[in-house]
C-alpha cells in the first residue's frame, strides 16, 4: 500500500477519446504512485499516418497493430504484478474504433469478425488483468477539439469534424454500458494536472472506488 491505500500492484486505466489529457493524466498519477506507466505506441505507429489519409484501407491493419500492441501490454503488466498506469484500454480499440469503422463500412465484416475473434482469444489467456478502476475523462466536444489543435498533430487537424463528433458521441454510449471493471468518470474542466492538491483529489477518489470494489 501507499499513502493512499492504493494497492502496489493495482492497475489504474486511463480512458477517453482523443485529445481529452489521458497520456498527461497518466503520467502525472503513476508519478505520484510511483507507478509505472502503460503507454500507447503513436509515434513510430507504421499504420497511423496513412489511415488518416484512407480510413477505409487502413482500419484494419491500423486495429490489429494497436490490439497486438495493447496484448502484449497486458501481458508485460501480469507478469510484472501490476503497480501500474495505463494510458487507454483495449476495452476502447474493440468498443469503439473497430466497432465504429464497421458500422460505418470503413472495415469490412468480414475484418472485422477476423478482429473480433482474435479479440476475444486474447480474453480468455491469463494474460488479461482487468484494472482495478478506469478513469474515464469526459468534456464537451468544443474543449476536446480545442485541445486537439493544441496538441497540433497535422493528421488529427485535418481530419474532419465529423469524425471527432461521431467518436465523442460513441464514447459517450460505450462508457454508459461498460462493466468490466470500476468506474471512476472525471471531467477535463474539474482538475489540473499541474496542482498537487487537484491529483490527490482523484486519488482519494481511487482508493474510494477500489475499497468498494468487491474484487479486492
Amino acid at each position: 500500500m501507499n499513502s493512499f491505500n492504493i494497492p502496489s500492484n493495482a492497475i489504474i486505466t486511463v480512458a477517453g477519446t482523443v485529445g481529452v489529457g489521458k497520456s498527461t493524466l497518466t503520467g502525472a498519477l503513476a508519478g505520484r504512485l510511483g507507478f509505472q506507466t502503460s503507454l500507447e505506441k503513436v509515434d513510430h505507429n507504421p499504420y497511423l499516418e496513412k489511415f488518416y489519409h484512407d480510413f477505409e484501407r487502413w482500419s484494419f491493419h491500423l486495429q490489429i497493430y494497436f490490439l497486438a500492441e495493447r496484448f502484449k501490454e497486458q501481458k508485460k503488466m501480469f507478469e510484472m504484478g501490476g503497480g501500474f498506469v495505463q494510458d487507454r484500454s483495449i476495452y476502447e480499440d474493440t468498443g469503439i474504433f473497430a466497432k465504429m469503422h464497421a458500422d460505418k463500412g470503413t472495415m469490412s465484416t468480414t475484418d472485422y469478425e477476423t478482429y473480433t475473434s482474435l479479440y476475444e482469444a486474447m480474453v480468455m489467456t491469463p494474460y488479461f488483468p482487468h484494472p482495478d478502476v478506469l478513469i474515464y475523462i469526459e468534456g464537451s466536444l468544443p474543449s476536446i477539439l480545442a485541445r486537439i489543435h493544441e496538441r497540433g498533430r497535422e493528421m488529427e487537424i485535418q481530419t474532419d469534424v465529423s469524425y471527432w463528433e461521431q467518436m465523442h458521441a460513441r464514447y459517450s454510449q460505450w462508457i454508459g454500458e461498460f462493466t468490466a471493471c470500476p468506474v471512476l468518470r472525471l471531467n477535463i474542466d474539474d482538475y489540473d494536472v499541474n496542482d498537487p492538491e487537484s491529483m490527490s483529489g482523484i486519488l482519494r477518489q481511487v482508493e474510494n472506488v477500489i475499497a468498494k470494489s468487491p474484487v479486492r
